[in-house]
């Protein structure tokens, strides 16, 4: 560790750090053990360091006075929308992670597509479902198979392959719980991978490897059958292609700090672009440690290289 980063550890160590998690979203659950795990992390370092569970809590009422930085361990709506983004923004006061603007697009998959898509950025193609949809019209045009997926969620929570109009329109249905807005891709069906980046730099790519038929909330969180893979096993081409884009994805949203970019394979090898999370998990399951750790970056150093990237 060099001298400049000693200093900066030093001076943030003497700072009294809010680790936000639990919140209210369906992925209440997976955030409140992300902070604990930072939580302990950053205790272990010598942080002076608060759980915070905002469940419930008036944010205007949190006596932020005797808290110097914020890092944001909220996933879904209220952590990643941009909304206690802009709380901390009001109260001046530095925070982990993306910026307010960065977040609504990111949490969006419909938004971020459609920039993409202007940016010349690959990712499949899309449409919007409703319940007036005309069924097999859009069926047809990504394909005749898609996965159906909230605009907003995450964890893979209410995602649903359809192949017929009558599994399109339950998958509909059961979108429609997590998020009012409802979008279907033309299914692809090469291998799952993704992308941590730290800093403004990617971390080794890893392949997800499902049991399922996707890499569904249970795969992600409950199975002990989903095999991650780091390094990812692609040539060195292309895992310069695969960071380059994850990166360019990344920063086309305006993110910065951390975040995690989730592409795919389709049938003809490219790789797609599927989304960006701006707080991903950071349970002992999850991905953004594995990739740090493959860098030869534990995890207790992971959470404090991440704080340091906090500003206001």
């Amino acid at each position: 560790m060099n001298s400049d980063m000693n200093n900066q550890m030093h001076t943030l160590s003497d700072k009294e750090v809010g680790v936000f998690c639990g919140g209210t979203s369906n992925e209440r659950e997976i955030s409140l053990r992300s902070g604990k795990a930072i939580f302990d992390a950053l205790h272990s370092n010598g942080f002076k360091v608060r759980l915070i569970d905002i469940q419930g809590l008036l944010l205007h009422e949190l006596d932020y006075q005797s808290l110097d930085i914020v890092f944001i361990a909220l996933h879904g709506s209220g952590g990643e929308d941009g909304s206690i983004q802009g709380v901390l923004d009001f109260k001046n006061m530095p925070y982990t992670g993306s910026k307010v603007e960065a977040s609504k697009l990111a949490i969006s998959k419909y938004k971020s597509k459609k920039l993409w898509r202007e940016k010349g950025i690959k990712t499949a193609d899309f449409v919007i479902l409703n319940k007036d949809n005309n069924w097999l019209e859009s069926l047809e045009s990504l394909g005749g198979s898609v996965m159906v997926k909230p605009d907003t969620e995450g964890s893979s929570l209410g995602m649903t392959q359809a192949f017929n109009t009558k599994q399109l329109q339950d998958a509909f249905r059961t979108a429609s719980k997590f998020s009012d807005r409802v979008i279907a891709e033309k299914l692809l069906t090469g291998p799952e991978y993704t992308v941590a980046i730290l800093d403004g730099a990617t971390l080794p790519s890893i392949q997800i490897r499902s049991q399922s038929n996707f890499y569904d909330f249970e795969s992600k969180y409950l199975s002990d059958k989903t095999s991650f893979i780091c390094p990812s096993g692609l040539s060195a081409f292309q895992e310069e292609e695969i960071q380059l884009l994850a990166l360019k994805a990344f920063n086309s949203l305006g993110c910065e700090g951390w975040g995690r970019v989730d592409l795919m394979s389709d049938d003809k090898g490219a790789f797609n672009v599927l989304e960006v999370n701006t707080v991903p998990g950071m349970t002992k399951k999850s991905l953004f440690p594995k990739a740090a750790e493959v860098a030869g970056i534990s995890f207790e150093n992971l959470v404090v290289r991440i704080l340091e990237t906090a500003r206001l």
